[in-house]
C-alpha cells in the first residue's frame, strides 16, 4: 500500500517499518534492501489482484460478458480510496521501468498477461457470438489494457465512481 500511495521513490524505510510494524533491523534481516522489498510487494500484489480478477470473472456467461466484468473490476478499484492509492503496476511502470531491468521485466509480465486475458476474452466473444468477428482481437486487447490503466491513472487523480464505471461501459462498444 506505501509503495502504490506514495511511490517508490518517496517510500523510506521509515514508512514501510512503520506499516508493517517491523524495525529497519528485522527488514533488512528479511530483505536486502528496499528495491528487494518494492519486489517482493511488486509480486504479491499481482498475486492478489490476479486472483480477484479471476474471481470478478467466473459469474460471466458470455466473452463479451466477461469482457465487461473485467472492466468493471477495474472501474471499481479506479475510484474513492482504492482509486486514491492508486495502483502499483501503473507506478511502477512510470517511475522505475525505464531504469530497473527487475521492475521492467515484471511490468512486462503483467501486461502481456493482461492483454492475453483481454484477447482470450474477445475471441471467446468472437466465437459465442457476442462480439463483432470484424474487429482485431489482438488490437483489441491492447487497446482494453490501455483503456484499464487510463482508469486507474484517472483514480490516483480523484475520480467519482459513475465517471469509472461509465467509462468501463464505453469501452465495451469497441467489442461491436
Amino acid at each position: 500500500m506505501v509503495f502504490s500511495e506514495r511511490g517508490y521513490h518517496a517510500t523510506s524505510i521509515i514508512d514501510l517499518k512503520d506499516a508493517m510494524g517491523l524495525t529497519a533491523g528485522s527488514l533488512y534481516k528479511a530483505f536486502k534492501d528496499k528495491k528487494a522489498i518494492f519486489l517482493a510487494a511488486f509480486d504479491r500484489y499481482k498475486q492478489v489482484r490476479n486472483a480477484a480478477l479471476a474471481k470478478s470473472l467466473t459469474p460471466g456467461t458470455s466473452g463479451r460478458d466477461k469482457v465487461r466484468l473485467a472492466l468493471n473490476h477495474y472501474a471499481d478499484s479506479a475510484h474513492g480510496d482504492d482509486g486514491r492509492r492508486g495502483c502499483l503496476v501503473v507506478g511502477a511502470a512510470v517511475e522505475l521501468a525505464l531504469f530497473d531491468t527487475d521492475t521492467d521485466e515484471r511490468v512486462k509480465i503483467s501486461q502481456a498477461r493482461l492483454e492475453a486475458l483481454f484477447e482470450g476474452l474477445v475471441r471467446e466473444g468472437q466465437a459465442d457470438g457476442t462480439v463483432s468477428r470484424a474487429i482485431n482481437a489482438e488490437l483489441t486487447a491492447h487497446l482494453l489494457y490501455a483503456v484499464v490503466q487510463g482508469l486507474r491513472i484517472a483514480g490516483k487523480s480523484g475520480q467519482d465512481r459513475a465517471r469509472a464505471m461509465a467509462t468501463a461501459e464505453a469501452a465495451l462498444k469497441i467489442l461491436d
